[in-house]
């Protein structure tokens, strides 16, 4: 067993749990994280996008009585009814965009460059966003939000879902960042931040487990029982550092925005564009 591969699989893990849902690009950092630990090759690449269910078992888990209701009420509670139906019609774009695109995403934007160059541009998505947001309804510490359209995610229409799930589509370029995209995009329809955020982590569900067991099956011939101890390292951390990210989050977007994940993506970007281009670090293609 090579203790280096399970060290190098366990910060992997840390990586995906405290990025995934933070609009901070969880396959940005995972990217830049693999190329500076130079864990690259075929199956760090399927690696990385299945780390990601162990990310979304945390959310199953804080959620698990919500979730349960829903399942239980599928066939008599409209509330559950609505609730699932949402989900799916955010997850359909995905899907579609998802496997149309992919391949070539992943050939020409999978690269330490262009995901810096993603970071910074989000950044200042997410400080316009954000001005606009306060604009409207006021800011955190004034209570604001309190008229916002959707102030749960069962205020949410189908039309909110479908503009949700196209927006979500954004974050397949990588260092958009899945959370980033849908939360802001949410702020942008008018959602609650704390909306915006629980929405964003449920519809994560199908959308990364549906991705991780796509990679999986799609690059089975480049692994073996061999990688089955780096897959459960990074799983297993990935699930304990999301848990403790998402209840932090929820906490947060009770009494703060987002801009300071703005700045922290513009600043970390440049300085990866800044050390590319000086030579300071050899950034892996």
């Amino acid at each position: 067993m090579d203790v280096m591969l399970l060290v190098k699989a366990a910060v992997m893990g840390l990586v995906e749990g405290f990025t995934e849902f933070l609009p901070i690009s969880s396959t940005g950092h995972l990217i830049l994280a693999g190329s500076l630990l130079n864990f690259t090759g075929a199956s760090a690449k399927v690696f990385e996008i299945a780390i990601q269910t162990g990310a979304m078992f945390a959310v199953v888990w804080e959620y698990r009585e919500r979730l349960a209701r829903t399942v239980s009420g599928l066939t008599h509670d409209p509330v559950a009814q609505r609730f699932a139906r949402n989900v799916l019609i955010a997850f359909i774009p995905a899907v579609v965009l998802g496997l149309s695109l992919g391949k070539v995403i992943k050939e020409k934007l999978f690269h330490p460059v262009p995901v810096a160059m993603a970071f910074i541009i989000g950044g200042l998505i997410i400080l316009w966003v954000e001005a606009r947001h306060r604009r409207r309804y006021g800011s955190q510490d004034q209570g604001g939000e309190r008229h916002a359209r959707v102030q749960t995610v069962d205020d949410m229409t189908a039309m909110d879902a479908l503009k949700v799930g196209f927006i979500q589509c954004l974050a397949l370029v990588p260092g958009t960042s899945r959370s980033g995209s849908t939360i802001i995009g949410g702020l942008l329809l008018g959602f609650s931040r704390k909306a915006a955020a629980e929405f964003s982590f449920y519809l994560g569900i199908p959308t990364l487990m549906g991705a991780g067991a796509y990679s999986v099956w799609k690059e089975r011939a480049a692994l073996s029982m061999a990688d089955a101890p780096m897959f459960a390292v990074g799983l297993i951390f990935a699930f304990v550092s999301a848990l403790i990210c998402i209840r932090w989050l929820i906490r947060y977007v009770s009494s703060h925005d987002f801009t300071i994940f703005a700045w922290y993506r513009i600043v970390f970007g440049a300085i990866v564009l800044l050390t590319a281009y000086t030579g300071w670090v050899e950034w892996a293609a």
